[in-house]
């Protein structure tokens, strides 16, 4: 995994789970939080799952920003989050083309 992501020690290594497991526990706090405070506690389904990525996701690439700058880490996770992007729009124009 360090060599995948470029990463430069075990540290940095470290580092950067952590801010994935952070993130990845914020967002399991705050979502029933924001579910409730839009009214939408009780949805589940594919309806549960469509408002978790309309709500959730962009707050998600928010708070690792956020966590990778407190960790040290914001660089990379700035580089992963532009490269993120460019997979998804890489997806978006295939789908274009067809």
């Amino acid at each position: 995994m360090q060599n995948k992501w470029g990463l430069n020690s075990i540290f940095q290594t470290v580092m950067v789970l952590i801010v994935f497991a952070f993130t990845g526990s914020t967002v399991l706090l705050l979502k029933p939080f924001i579910f409730d405070l839009v009214g939408f506690e009780h949805i589940t389904g594919f309806w549960g799952v469509l408002l978790y990525i309309v709500l959730i996701f962009p707050l998600y690439q928010v708070l690792i920003l956020i966590y990778g700058f407190i960790f040290g880490q914001f660089a990379f996770f700035w580089n992963w989050e532009k490269q993120f992007v460019q997979r998804m729009g890489r997806l978006f124009k295939k789908r274009d083309k067809n």
